[in-house]
């Protein structure tokens, strides 16, 4: 790395790097714009605002070390105070969010906001693949070590994850063993780890991210490769609504109407709503009105 240069501010990206001649690999990431554009849709509390942040910049530094085109979907379902967390980062790195939780919320530890929970992982393709799900037990203090679980246990790789979060950004770092034996240092991957818990949350929310690089790594052989922009953007749409209308049948409809005489779904990542009237609700099932077939002629 070039330390000469200037670090440009690097917001909204991802930047992938590599020790060279080392089994070790990693990404940074910086959530600004993309992060705020979350906030300036639902008022969370601090404690939720900063768990979803967290997860909001693993899952981006997660997608990156997959090979897929469609989205990664992580959840954190609980028993306490926080009953979902939901992050959605698709492969072309747009990102949207969104949480529940209840009022007898108080500052603390991962257990503390979600009690006894589940931590699903999904990754759905565009195509026609099939979709993979991953499921375990919420296990650890913080967001990190929930996912530094998940990867040792479903995918047996040794990850390690530094994330923080507050009301402006969502950072994270992420490093991880390649499973190949390939280095010819064999000290790289402890000496990565204990360069990375020097970082402070203040470093990884203020700095750069080359400057986070440089600041841990001047001393490695380190190779950077071009930053990926992320951005915020939901994949809500009328169609997507009016095909779960049409999940929930024409008679389930008609009941909602005739009680409230239209149909309004708010999209619960960006607040969009959309509003079905009788007249849309018909059009919805229009083509499902199934003709019978003619007589055949002997």
């Amino acid at each position: 790395m070039d330390s000469h240069r200037p670090f440009p501010p690097d917001r909204d990206t991802l930047t992938r790097f590599l020790f060279e001649h080392a089994e070790v690999r990693g990404e940074v990431v910086r959530l600004d714009a993309t992060w705020r554009a979350v906030l300036t849709r639902h008022a969370y509390p601090e404690p939720v605002r900063n768990l979803l942040g967290e997860m909001m910049a693993a899952a981006a530094l997660l997608a990156a070390t997959l090979k897929f085109d469609g989205a990664l979907i992580m959840q954190m379902q609980g028993s306490g105070p926080v009953t979902l967390a939901v992050v959605e980062c698709s492969s072309d790195f747009h990102l949207r969010a969104t949480a529940k939780w209840r009022d007898d919320l108080a500052a603390g530890d991962l257990p503390a906001l979600l009690g006894n929970g589940k931590f699903v992982i999904t990754i759905d393709p565009q195509t026609g693949s099939q979709s993979y799900q991953g499921i375990v037990a919420l296990e650890g203090t913080s967001v990190a070590q929930v996912l530094e679980h998940y990867m040792l246990q479903s995918e047996q790789l040794e990850t390690r994850l530094w994330l923080a979060a507050d009301g402006g950004q969502a950072c994270g770092l992420l490093l991880q063993r390649l499973p190949e034996n390939i280095s010819e240092d064999e000290d790289a991957w402890n000496r990565a780890l204990n360069l990375a818990n020097t970082l402070t949350p203040d470093e990884l929310l203020n700095l750069p991210g080359r400057a986070v690089l440089h600041r841990l790594f001047h001393a490695e052989d380190l190779r950077l490769f071009d930053p990926r922009p992320t951005s915020f953007r939901c994949s809500c749409s009328r169609e997507r609504v009016a095909n779960m209308l049409r999940m929930l049948g024409l008679d389930e409809v008609h009941s909602i109407l005739a009680e409230l005489g239209q149909v309004d779904v708010d999209c619960e990542f960006c607040n969009q709503h959309y509003i079905f009237d009788a007249v849309d609700a018909e059009q919805l099932f229009a083509a499902e009105v199934v003709t019978q077939p003619r007589g055949t002629r002997h």
